[in-house]
């Protein structure tokens, strides 16, 4: 049995229950095979892969809180700190039902390498609860965003754990828990990232992770002699990631024409409107069946199943494992060419390689959405600065990361004989500069 193998087994035995973490460890580890294999004698003496799959603290917590009926909720909350050989831990918050300590694992896991490729100074972490906020009052909101934080604030801190926003976890959230974190600590410094303007917050960091992905999908097509222009995308989602990835591409030359929401999706021939799409989701909070009530010629389709609307381009914006098998048949059969992670992990293991070996060019969450965490870092940095960069400097920043995302991970396929291989790719590269920092600090 390989290194590779005995780590994998170790993992799904002592962390019963929790599939999306093992599915997440095996991903990693069958694309490092080649590079561990060359390297077994060292990094076993070292247990370099028990080291990096194990996180170097979880710390959970109760989050009383009470509610606009004077009942108090219990929710529970976690940080998952995985890994900071090469910067403090840098990873959203996640506050959705189903959030769990697996879940948060596979997450952070991801985060280690994601932060890697950027080539900023920020390691690996996660955190969240299964607190709902949809349906929630503001007060509600606020009342648990104190709680959460007057537990957390102990753990975290601009150079030690800073925490950005996922599902969930938008400007509202990030601003109550921002002041809470003052308030306890008194301390205003760069703990969180996805801050309102007023008050250290980054231009572009709420359109950087839809952004990032048409980056990277803009630097396959060129390296495959295509463009945007005139191609047909389907973009699952209808939050941060998904819009801006919609107003990208359009701008590129795109006709974007489907994006959903946790009940269906919507198809409109002619083009989302980023417009109306801003307004049913960023401004009245709605349900995107709204959509098809407002913009004539387009329809709605309750569940799943956009992946079988004919597309050039099938961006997945929304969650983890969206896309199985099935899907992933219907894109190929459809005619589908490339697919760029703009979630974490979103497709299953089953429908990745379904894609890779029929020809889809695949690009990995972890090099394609990585322009919102690295946008993130471009915060932190301003915060330690006290400056504030104008929109057309942090853009050219995260188009400039993105570009060099895409030939780290190409260069790395290319190395290892796997040219076209983004996912190998994107694991090799982003192992690398962590591994050699956890050699370079010794046993820690």
């Amino acid at each position: 049995m390989s290194y590779t193998e005995e780590v994998y087994e170790r993992v799904v035995k002592q962390n019963p229950g929790e599939p999306e973490f093992h599915q997440a460890v095996k991903e990693v580890l069958d694309s490092l095979k080649v590079v561990i294999d060359r390297n077994e004698e060292l990094y076993r003496k070292l247990s370099i892969l028990e080291r990096l799959v194990e996180p170097e603290r979880i710390i959970s917590f109760r989050v009383p809180w009470v509610d606009d009926n004077g009942v108090v909720q219990i929710n529970k909350g976690y940080r998952v700190q995985f890994n900071s050989a090469i910067g403090p831990y840098k990873g959203a918050l996640r506050f959705h039902p189903t959030v769990n300590q697996g879940i948060l694992k596979f997450l952070g896991f991801e985060q280690i390498f994601k932060n890697s490729l950027t080539g900023l100074p920020i390691g690996g972490g996660k955190g969240g609860s299964n607190f709902d906020p949809k349906g929630k009052s503001d007060r509600e909101v606020m009342a648990f965003c104190q709680s959460f934080m007057t537990e957390l604030c102990k753990y975290i801190g601009a150079d030690t754990d800073v925490p950005a926003g996922d599902i969930g976890v938008g400007g509202r959230e990030i601003g109550f828990l921002f002041g809470q974190y003052k308030r306890i600590r008194g301390l205003y410094e760069g703990v969180l990232t996805g801050k309102g303007l007023t008050y250290g917050g980054s231009l572009i960091r709420t359109q950087a992770t839809g952004y990032g992905v048409v980056y990277i999908t803009d630097e396959i097509l060129k390296a495959h002699g295509d463009s945007f222009e005139g191609k047909t995308v389907v973009v699952t989602g209808s939050g941060n990631v998904a819009i801006y990835a919609v107003e990208k591409a359009t701008q590129l030359g795109a006709k974007v024409v489907s994006v959903n929401d946790s009940n269906g999706y919507v198809y409109d021939p002619n083009g989302i409107d980023i417009a109306v799409l801003k307004d049913i989701k960023e401004v009245k909070r709605g349900r995107i069946k709204e959509y098809a009530e407002r913009v004539p010629g387009s329809t709605y389709t309750e569940g799943t199943g956009s992946w079988t609307i004919k597309c050039d381009i099938y961006l997945p914006c929304a969650t983890q494992n969206e896309l199985p098998l099935e899907g992933a048949k219907a894109l190929v059969a459809n005619g589908c060419k490339y697919v760029s992670e703009g979630a974490n992990m979103p497709t299953t293991l089953e429908a990745t390689g379904y894609l890779q070996e029929n020809g889809v060019v695949f690009m990995p969450g972890k090099a394609a959405n990585a322009g919102g965490v690295a946008t993130s870092a471009l915060e932190m940095s301003q915060n330690s600065m006290r400056l504030s960069w104008s929109a057309e400097e942090v853009d050219a920043k995260l188009h400039d990361i993105m570009k060099n995302i895409f030939r780290k991970v190409d260069d790395a396929a290319k190395r290892y004989d796997m040219e076209g291989n983004y996912v190998v790719g994107a694991n090799i590269a982003g192992f690398e500069k962590v591994v050699e920092a956890m050699i370079a600090q010794g046993i820690c």
